[in-house]
């Protein structure tokens, strides 16, 4: 056998890396959803209003049911403009 033959070529993720806040624009939405994990003993189940509405700011919209919020939706797409 030679091992030699196959070669892997890694792909860089379908979404990239995750979004950072090199600005600070989102820091009262973080700060609300720290503040609900700390309330809360850190349960993020129980903070899931906070990471959306986190995450919406942070990220290019994108439909809420991929980022695991499909029980948060109304049945339709949702996206969100940052304007």
């Amino acid at each position: 056998m030679n091992f030699g033959t196959k070669s892997f070529q890694p792909r860089p993720p379908d979404k990239g890396s995750f979004p950072l806040d090199h600005f600070g624009e989102c820091k009262s939405f973080k700060e609300k959803f720290m503040k609900c994990l700390q309330d809360k003993n850190f349960e993020n189940a129980l903070c899931r209003n906070e990471s959306k509405e986190y995450l919406m700011q942070l990220m290019a919209p994108e439909p809420l049911e991929k980022l695991g919020f499909r029980d948060m939706t109304d049945g339709k797409p949702e996206a969100k403009d940052k304007s």
